[in-house]
């Protein structure tokens, strides 16, 4: 099993925090990610930014303005 852990590729994640403290790990790099909320903040009035939920795969839909902190998540390798 150790074996087939370290053949895996670890997906990249990105961790978003909201300002109502709400967390969401979403599918992608941080920059990928950012530039999704960057082009829905620039975009019709209301726009949301539209994610992947890492663990399911479904659709998140953000507001970019709710947004207040974003970091890369990093798999454990022990």
């Amino acid at each position: 099993m150790a074996d087939d852990r370290a053949r895996l590729r670890p997906v990249a994640a990105t961790l978003l925090t909201l300002v109502t403290g709400d967390r969401y790990e979403v599918g992608g790099e941080p920059a990928d990610v950012e530039r999704v909320i960057l082009s829905a903040a620039r975009g019709s009035l209301l726009e949301f930014a539209w994610l992947e939920d890492a663990a399911t795969g479904r659709a998140i839909g953000v507001n970019p303005a709710h947004v207040v902190a974003m970091r890369a998540v990093v798999s454990d390798e022990g």
